[in-house]
């Protein structure tokens, strides 16, 4: 791989703020119709599980449900990261996100367990391995996508921006619930109210793929068309081949990335109505509130990545990671005095998630980025967010405390991976299209 002489930063136009701005937007309805399914996990578990079997087991039913979302990202983002180096970047780009809003939809309208009894939970379990295909092949898509339209320079800010953009679906997912929390009763929705937020899910579809419409083909991609020598047959096949090196950090660091997202998103909420006793509208409250320093925290990291290096700012977000999860706990331990600020540091200090694409996308070249991002990504966010969640559920009566030193140990992980790799790892510009050598 040839190492590129720094470039001169270029300013955003308006066709580029555009750009971003539609991609993030998208992101986020897109992902507001994979996410919505957690906030909801109490009330499904009821729903879709016999109702003499045990609580917890219930809850830890439907959690194994929505995890089986993640497991097969793996197949569907390959699927379409192939096409998407051999087709186009926007084409797959717009199919994702028709997948995921269709399952969703269908959520909304399905039969419970007390109507079609156990075909009612495969039933929906199959809808989550559609929605998890369909999210397989957005985010690798999505962190190319606006990579190759960012200006020289500006590459960090843009991909923090963006992630941004999909931790928003984050939070219109609990503002959801929150409203849901407020107007409805349990018992409300507990009976219909519930398939709201999945209907709206459909609508955020068609929103999304009509947005969709008016992205245009990264600049990189139409370069690659016109010099079709440099088209690769089998993409995958040349970065299991040729690019072996890279797929080790980018797998170290989707884990963390991914412990991030989903203790702060996924189990907590979870935890303080569970462990600590906060009422479902304090919770989604309180979760809306991290969500939008969430959002904060992934544009700042970008700014940095622009600033210190995509390296350096993955190195110093991991040693935040834990420290401010520590915070957010140690708040929750003590009840819960400051559990709006503590909230607000551990968003800022989870920006790991607006950091890591920059690395990712600097491990692999043009011709086959979106494989290489999608297969490394896809395998160890599958896995990692499969075992975790079930992980610490069930490690949760042992020690308040375990998420945190779970944070701990995946901060080491994410300094060690960018000290070492950091140094030794060639680096492709996002908009160069020659392959690695």
């Amino acid at each position: 791989m040839t190492a590129q002489s720094p470039a001169k930063p270029a300013p955003f136009s308006r066709s580029d703020y555009k750009t971003l701005g539609l991609a993030a937007l998208g992101g986020a309805l897109e992902i507001y119709d994979f996410i919505i399914f957690v906030f909801f996990a109490l009330t499904l578990s009821q729903l879709f599980f016999p109702p003499e079997m045990p609580e917890w087991l219930r809850l830890l039913q439907s959690f194994g449900i929505f995890v089986t979302g993640y497991l097969a990202r793996p197949l569907g983002g390959i699927l379409m990261a192939h096409f998407a180096d051999r087709l186009g970047r926007k084409k797959v780009f717009s199919l994702s996100i028709l997948m995921m809003a269709l399952p969703c939809l269908l959520i909304g309208i399905m039969p419970t367990y007390a109507q079609i009894g156990y075909f009612a939970p495969l039933l929906l379990l199959a809808l989550r391995i559609l929605q998890g295909a369909a999210v397989g092949g957005e985010v690798p898509s999505a962190w190319v996508f606006v990579a190759e339209h960012a200006p020289t320079g500006h590459r960090g800010y843009a991909l923090g921006f963006l992630q941004a953009g999909l931790t928003f679906g984050y939070l219109i997912g609990a503002l959801t619930a929150t409203f849901l929390a407020q107007v409805f009763t349990p018992a409300e929705i507990l009976d219909y109210a519930w398939r709201y937020p999945f209907l709206l899910g459909g609508v955020f579809g068609v929103i999304g793929v009509y947005l969709r419409r008016w992205l245009s083909e990264t600049p990189v991609f139409m370069a690659m068309e016109a010099q079709r020598e440099a088209r690769v047959e089998l993409p995958l096949r040349t970065v299991l081949r040729e690019h072996r090196l890279a797929m080790l950090p980018a797998m170290l660091l989707t884990c963390v990335l991914t412990s991030a997202v989903v203790v702060f998103v996924v189990i907590t909420p979870t935890m303080m109505q569970k462990t600590f006793g906060m009422t479902a509208s304090h919770t989604f409250a309180l979760s809306a509130l991290g969500i939008v320093f969430l959002n904060v925290g992934c544009m700042i990291a970008g700014l940095l990545v622009d600033r210190l290096g995509a390296w350096r700012t993955v190195m110093l977000y991991s040693l935040l990671l834990p420290l401010g999860i520590g915070v957010l706990y140690g708040c929750l331990i003590s009840g819960g005095e400051w559990i709006g600020l503590a909230y607000a540091i551990a968003g800022l200090a989870c920006g790991v998630v607006g950091a890591v694409p920059s690395v990712m996308v600097g491990l692999f070249p043009a011709r086959i980025r979106v494989s290489g991002i999608s297969f490394t990504y896809n395998i160890a966010y599958a896995i990692w967010a499969s075992i975790t969640p079930l992980l610490l559920i069930g490690l949760m009566p042992w020690s308040p405390w375990i998420c945190v030193m779970f944070c701990a140990v995946m901060g080491v992980v994410g300094i060690v991976s960018a000290a070492y790799f950091g140094s030794r790892m060639p680096r492709v510009g996002s908009r160069s299209v020659a392959p690695c050598s």
